[in-house]
């Protein structure tokens, strides 16, 4: 049985277009009404948050562990495009950013699913 490698996150295409999308997210929230705070931005700001911090916290695991963590980001990322679904719905943000994070959003999803794939 070998062991593997441990990844540097950090050096992770996966884990960096994570991380610009959580930056993305964050300047996008300054726009947000502010009665929003504790309810929908909170949680747009934790998915997007979620999805390069489980990446990190996983490649420090096994390929098994860190298939796992993979997945807890994907849910994250697709819990992520719903919310911004409703955001637009409340007039929150316009379609031109809603398309420039969806298009991010399924690129980190396919990007992922593939480096996940390699895993196995």
């Amino acid at each position: 049985m070998c062991a593997r490698k441990r990844q540097n996150y950090k050096n992770l295409k996966i884990w960096k277009l994570g991380l610009e999308i959580t930056n993305d997210i964050s300047y996008l929230l300054l726009e947000f009404p502010k009665y929003e705070r504790f309810d929908l931005s909170s949680q747009i700001s934790r998915c997007s948050i979620s999805m390069p911090s489980n990446i990190a916290e996983g490649s420090a695991r096994t390929d098994k562990s860190f298939s796992h963590f993979l997945d807890i980001s994907l849910v994250s990322s697709f819990e992520l495009s719903t919310q911004l679904l409703v955001a637009k719905h409340r007039n929150y943000i316009n379609v031109n950013n809603l398309k420039i994070l969806e298009e991010k959003i399924e690129e980190f999803q396919r990007m992922t699913m593939g480096f996940q794939n390699g895993l196995d």
